[in-house]
């Protein structure tokens, strides 16, 4: 089976080339036609382009956030239409729903703020494609050498780290190893439709930190204003502040069955 990729130099598009190895990378700067030629003999593309969320949302960057993610899906989009691919897999996000309520893919309500709507239009331009598509909400993904761990762990190793604002903010995660599962699962069964990809058990900030600091052995006594990171942040520190409660019921009555529901297994499996 051959694989595109978007975004192959990321976080997930790494792990993606390490797990299927037929892959060939979509760049950012194609145009149509280098898509369309990079798509012959492709059989599923992945979609994960996008510019990265954790960062100050200034006007100037909110719009690269769209066009890195919009933008860069209508072209692919339109390509795959033209193809002979098979099977199409786009990627979104948790923060497609509201805080404070507990989802799985039925909940029909969502986040009314700028990653809720960057979320939904993104998913939009997706559901323009021809082919048989499915698209993965990714909660927080937790793996070696990147993502949101490794901006986290500097200050736990230091032992620094500690609960950000009460701690009670749901947390919806997922081991590496278990969306590159989800991943294959897609692909097999040649899945359609969302699919969040979070692990079934969501935890606290309170708990996620509490796991962090005994995967370390490092205290956590240091709790971490909400205010602090919307210095440091600003709007974006939602993505950090945000209670998402959010479970992977499709894919489980799909027949996954995940490896990493334990929060503290899991991130003692990543961190030794």
């Amino acid at each position: 089976m051959k694989i595109a990729i978007t975004g192959a130099s990321g976080f997930v598009g790494r792990a993606l080339q390490e797990t299927f190895r037929d892959t060939i990378s979509i760049q950012r700067e194609d145009d149509e036609t280098a898509i369309l030629e990079k798509l012959k003999g492709v059989d599923v593309v992945i979609n994960l382009a996008g510019a990265p969320i954790i960062k100050r949302w200034s006007d100037p960057y909110k719009k690269v956030l769209r066009e890195s993610r919009i933008h860069t899906t209508d072209r692919l989009v339109s390509a795959i239409n033209q193809s002979e691919v098979k099977h199409f897999i786009s990627t979104s996000a948790i923060g497609i729903y509201p805080s404070d309520v507990r989802c799985d893919e039925s909940c029909d309500a969502y986040a009314e703020d700028f990653l809720g709507n960057l979320a939904k239009e993104w998913e939009d331009e997706a559901h323009k494609c021809s082919k048989p598509t499915a698209i993965l909400r990714f909660g927080v993904i937790l793996g070696k050498d990147g993502g949101a761990l490794e901006q986290m762990i500097t200050p736990f190793r230091l032992g620094v780290g500690g609960i950000i604002g009460d701690g009670k903010m749901m947390t919806s995660w997922i081991h590496m190893d278990d969306l590159m599962g989800i991943y294959k699962h897609l692909m097999e069964k040649r899945l359609t439709g969302v699919f969040n990809a979070t692990s079934p058990t969501p935890v606290t900030n309170h708990t996620f930190t509490k796991a962090l600091g005994k995967a370390l052995h490092r205290p956590t006594i240091l709790p971490v204003p909400e205010f602090a990171l919307m210095i440091m942040y600003g709007e974006a520190a939602s993505v950090l502040t945000d209670s998402k409660e959010v479970h992977p019921k499709r894919i489980i009555e799909e027949g996954y069955r995940f490896h990493y529901t334990d929060i503290e297994e899991a991130l003692e499996a990543i961190v030794t």
